[in-house]
């Protein structure tokens, strides 16, 4: 198989002397020109990959999520559905940069130190997003597994979170669902409309909302979901949903476009107290938002979906009686008033990590029952195997409602990685159940004001940080001038850290006002700009 590497493809997808580039939280990802030869190689890693795993499907997604449309990337699912082993990220790494005239040895090496059994059949499932690259970033995957001698299934156009639960189907034979795109639809569909039909709706709550969908393959697998359910459970109006113009993709619109800048996408129709939610270009993270009576915005991000859904599961777990350990995982880009609400108001044991999915994930698995969300609006539930099976039989044996409720809303959940479709499905149905629109949600809890931005720097790794990205070991220095900043503002907190895609430092910070969020940010930014090596000109106030 080594000696095939190098002779079948590998001129069609030479390396030349493209720059280095690592496997980070997100996989490999930048700009889309430059990734035809490691989008090869990872077509061969899948293949090795699954043999490694006797056999397993492995899962290839094509996509950049929320960044630019020029950009692309790509990331290996592992069996069970979450992200690539640890150890395997520098594996990766190292087979993306390896010489044309090393890779074949690099591949030998590696079949020996992992012990590769290449007579074991491999299986790989690949998926892509709607960019313009990534058809032909596509082709040279399947060209890598061919390579390999692996078999593959290309599932087109998919979003990320199906993608992974396909991965997931395929590898429990059948025991979580059907790796189709039929069976996904499918699953969430009938969970969600059995929940709707047990609790109805009440109070406040209105099944009608307005959608942003980045332009992105969330819009496509909307259409296909709204086709599954009666319309008279949930009304969506779909919005940015060009996805013939690739331009358009996350342009000005999106999950990250809103959380960032903190405003609706300027081709929403803005009415007054509509609930609104916004998907990013992979549909893997969710944001909901709306405009009050004076036109003022209002978020509610993957915190605010942390908080709603960890209470509502709290309450179904003490009203049918089942005795499971719940938790919420959160990194440290959570609000600070989320995490006084989530400990004294629902007293729910909270957890802190470094910032990235697959760490949010790995944590999540500690408890029977956790739930994990970035603020950005990437996050899930997992269910242990004992919460399964207690859930399921209490349903099972109809002790109470409770129990069955319980159970529709662990099978509108993809487990296996933020999917942003399931994920809005949760909070509909919370707040179906609760009676409350948006307006009564946003009241749960104040957050403190924030602002996020970026700094320019020669090399991102002069920041090194420690205690779940909240402290600052190195540069020396810059970790007691963040200090005594903070101190001066009413309320305040603000971390730095390393970008894991560019060579930039990212900022947070939150006081009492938005004033005042900004001006730390600032100040922190400049601390950075002086004491990392900070590019061009230090970053405007905002």
């Amino acid at each position: 198989m080594a000696g095939q590497v190098q002779k079948i493809g590998l001129e069609k997808h030479p390396k030349g002397n493209q720059g280095r580039i690592q496997y980070g939280t997100a996989g490999f990802r930048t700009k889309a020109e430059i990734l035809d030869h490691v989008m090869y190689r990872m077509g061969v890693l899948a293949t090795l990959r699954s043999r490694v795993k006797n056999g397993s499907v492995i899962g290839v997604m094509i996509t950049a999520s929320h960044n630019p449309a020029p950009d692309n990337g790509v990331k290996l699912v592992d069996p069970a559905g979450e992200m690539l082993e640890q150890a395997w990220e520098g594996i990766a790494t190292q087979v993306a940069n390896a010489d044309d005239g090393d890779l074949e040895n690099v591949i030998n090496q590696l079949v020996q130190e992992q012990k590769v059994d290449l007579s074991i059949e491999a299986n790989v499932y690949i998926g892509r997003d709607t960019r313009p690259s990534s058809d032909a970033l596509s082709k040279a995957v399947l060209d890598g597994i061919e390579a390999a001698g692996g078999k593959a299934k290309d599932y087109g156009v998919v979003t990320t979170p199906q993608l992974h639960y396909f991965v997931v189907c395929e590898n429990t034979k059948g025991g979580y669902g059907e790796p189709s795109n039929e069976g996904y639809f499918k699953k969430l569909a009938q969970a969600f409309m059995d929940f709707k039909e047990t609790v109805r709706n009440k109070g406040n709550y209105n099944n009608e909302l307005d959608l942003d969908c980045a332009n992105g393959v969330g819009a496509i697998s909307t259409k296909d979901f709204i086709k599954a359910i009666n319309p008279q459970v949930l009304k969506i109006n779909i919005y940015n949903d060009n996805v013939e113009d690739g331009q358009l993709l996350n342009s000005k619109c999106g999950a990250d476009f809103v959380k960032v800048q903190q405003k609706s996408p300027e081709t929403l129709p803005g009415i007054a107290n509509r609930r609104c939610v916004s998907f990013d270009g992979d549909a893997d993270r969710v944001v909901y938002f709306y405009m009050d009576n004076s036109e003022v915005f209002h978020l509610l991000d993957g915190d605010r979906i942390a908080t709603l859904i960890a209470g509502y599961l709290k309450q179904l777990l003490a009203e049918s009686g089942i005795v499971l350990d719940l938790g919420l995982v959160q990194t440290a880009y959570a609000n600070g008033s989320s995490t006084e609400y989530i400990t004294n108001n629902l007293d729910v044991p909270v957890a802190c990590v470094p910032t990235g999915v697959k760490h949010l994930h790995h944590k999540a698995l500690d408890f029977d029952v956790g739930v994990y969300f970035e603020a950005n609006g990437h996050g899930t539930v997992v269910y242990s195997q004992k919460a399964q099976d207690s859930i399921n039989n209490a349903a099972a044996e109809a002790k109470t409602e409770s129990a069955k409720m319980l159970k529709l809303f662990m099978d509108m959940t993809n487990q296996c990685v933020g999917d942003a479709l399931s994920d809005m499905l949760q909070v509909e149905s919370v707040l179906c159940a609760k009676g409350w629109d948006v307006q009564d949600w946003f009241l749960s809890y104040q957050d403190l004001p924030n602002r996020q931005m970026k700094v320019r720097v020669a090399d991102r790794t002069v920041i090194q940080t420690t205690d779940a990205e909240r402290k600052c070991v190195q540069p020396q220095g810059l970790q007691s001038a963040i200090d005594e900043l903070v101190t001066k503002f009413p309320k305040g907190r603000s971390f730095v850290r390393p970008s894991g895609t560019e060579d930039v430092v990212r900022v947070y910070s939150e006081s009492d006002t938005q004033d005042n969020a900004d001006q730390l940010a600032y100040e922190v930014g400049l601390a950075v700009h002086k004491l990392a090596g900070g590019v061009g000109e230090p970053t405007p106030k905002p």
